[in-house]
């Protein structure tokens, strides 16, 4: 068991998801595509509040709120929705790997007998509780950055998959929840304008 877990379920929380093995799923854009639209879905649906994703090759990091309370069930339901929509892509598209990937994700379910057929994501998403604005800009900065330090952009707003782009330039793929700009945190602030210097 994770030591990690959702105290508060009315708070904001960091969230990772690992796809299983660390197989680089999400280096196709359409399953990328499949997690922004889930991300869509339970925002006018579900009553998600995002304030912060990347959608990494192999994992994604993503902070997000309940306005219901009911956060270990929406983190919950949003994995199990993106990881049968995914394998059900990789077994209908075109996909060159398909034979090595679904053999992974069966193998994964031998030692967890609560999937049947096949496991996307690692167990766990190593929830951390954002308990100040000061932490959630740590997080933001942090999911942020990813991309620039895999040396996949150089500036974060650059990285179509990730929310630097609704902070930076006031657009992106899903509608954000922004958190407050702390801006008597100079070292934030200077972490922000990082964000275009890159």
């Amino acid at each position: 068991m994770e030591g990690f877990k959702i105290r508060n379920q009315e708070l904001p929380y960091f969230f990772t998801a690992t796809v299983v093995d660390w197989i680089d799923v999400f280096t196709r854009k359409i399953y990328k595509d499949c997690i922004i639209e889930s991300f869509d879905f339970c925002i006018k649906n579900k009553g998600m509040v995002v304030f912060g994703y990347v959608i990494m090759s192999n994992h994604i990091h993503f902070i997000v709120q309940s306005k219901d309370g009911k956060l270990s069930d929406l983190i919950r339901d949003f994995k199990k929705f993106t990881a049968k929509t995914i394998l059900e892509k990789i077994q209908s598209e075109p996909e060159s790997r398909r034979e090595w990937m679904i053999e992974r994700f069966k193998l994964a379910t031998k030692s967890h007998s609560r999937n049947k057929n096949y496991q996307f994501w690692q167990y766990g998403s190593h929830p951390e509780e954002i308990y100040t604005n000061k932490f959630m800009w740590t997080k933001l900065d942090y999911i942020h950055l990813n991309p620039v330090k895999a040396g996949i952009v150089e500036k974060a707003s650059d990285y179509r998959y990730s929310s630097a782009s609704n902070y930076v330039l006031d657009e992106g793929l899903i509608e954000i929840e922004k958190a407050d700009n702390p801006v008597v945190d100079v070292l934030n602030l200077k972490n922000f304008t990082k964000y275009n210097e890159y």
